[in-house]
């Protein structure tokens, strides 16, 4: 018994589908900074609070920092793609 398989070759993409693949290309670094913007957004307003109620541990603050870092970073990325309006800043 062969264990080779085999595939039927592929036909190139049609030009329509190309320039669409191209720009979901470009725009996955924005989407990407937009989910981390928000998800880091989320959890600095979380550790923000136990910071406010006195209890936070030294590792929360760590954590809050680096939300804080996260941020930043995404915002950098939004701001050179031109577009912080997806996280409610002038662009």
């Amino acid at each position: 018994m062969s264990t080779e398989t085999t595939t039927a070759p592929t036909a190139p993409l049609p030009a329509a589908a190309l320039s669409a693949l191209a720009r979901l290309h470009a725009a996955f670094p924005v989407v990407q900074a937009v989910t981390v913007y928000e998800t880091a957004a989320v959890h600095a307003v979380q550790l923000a609070a136990l910071a406010q109620s006195g209890q936070m541990s030294d590792l929360d603050a760590d954590s809050l920092a680096h939300a804080e870092e996260l941020k930043d970073g995404a915002r950098d990325t939004l701001a050179a793609a031109g577009r912080l309006d997806l996280i409610g800043g002038a662009s």
